[in-house]
């Protein structure tokens, strides 16, 4: 019954905290315009730099790091008070992963913005902050080499997804010397983080397929372009 609860309660709060998007309120709040018309209308940090500026960004970066880490130790916290660890030790480890999701879920269908949002990469990392900071590095690697080579943020977003629950089997079973069971839970239970992000980069792959994906730039798009 524990357990039950403490799903229902990271699911809730995971989903309540990733639908306030950063990105939409420090736009609106500095430009007066939506992100959501600007660019590739992604309301996530890589159009907000592009379209809205550094200072923008920035406000997006914090915000978006910060639900996504909250989601997560509010519901472990929970989930380690009424004693709904999977282990004799209480470990909370797993309720992370539900938490993680339903924030994804909630910043790309967000409640308070008609369900329009962004595509979960920096909600997904956030998370991963909280849950493992070692499967975040290992992925964030992948990301940083791909992105030097390829230039293109949604490439290296994708091959960094798909290699992160590989990295959590590897990281929880050699590094932190859990038995193989355990971390292949740990792996299954990152799936559906990653399938979401990989879902919601489709017309991406589409764009990179057809060679006209946009690189990544430092330099913002003037904003009577938009």
């Amino acid at each position: 019954m524990n357990i039950f609860l403490s799903f229902i309660v990271a699911a809730v709060l995971g989903y309540l905290l990733g639908s306030i998007n950063s990105s939409i309120i420090a736009v609106r709040m500095m430009t007066g315009k939506d992100i959501r018309d600007m660019g590739s209308k992604n309301a996530g940090l890589t159009n907000t730099l592009r379209c809205a500026g550094k200072q923008c960004a920035l406000f997006t970066l914090i915000g978006d790091l910060s639900k996504g880490i909250i989601a997560v130790l509010l519901s472990r916290g929970f989930c380690h008070l009424v004693g709904a660890g999977l282990t004799p030790d209480n470990d909370t480890h797993y309720i992370g992963y539900i938490a993680g999701f339903f924030a994804i879920l909630g910043h790309v269908f967000p409640l308070y913005y008609g369900f329009k949002g962004g595509k979960g990469v920096l909600v997904g990392a956030a998370s991963l902050i909280a849950i493992d900071y070692k499967v975040l590095l290992a992925s964030l690697a992948v990301f940083a080499v791909v992105l030097a080579i390829s230039k293109y943020v949604s490439l290296s977003s994708l091959i960094s997804a798909v290699y992160c629950p590989f990295a959590n089997l590897l990281m929880s079973w050699i590094v932190d010397d859990y038995s193989l069971g355990r971390s292949f839970l740990y792996m299954l239970l990152s799936l559906p983080m990653m399938s979401m992000i990989i879902w919601m980069h489709r017309s991406n792959m589409q764009r990179l397929k057809d060679g006209n994906e946009n690189k990544f730039t430092f330099k913002p798009i003037k904003m009577d372009k938009e």
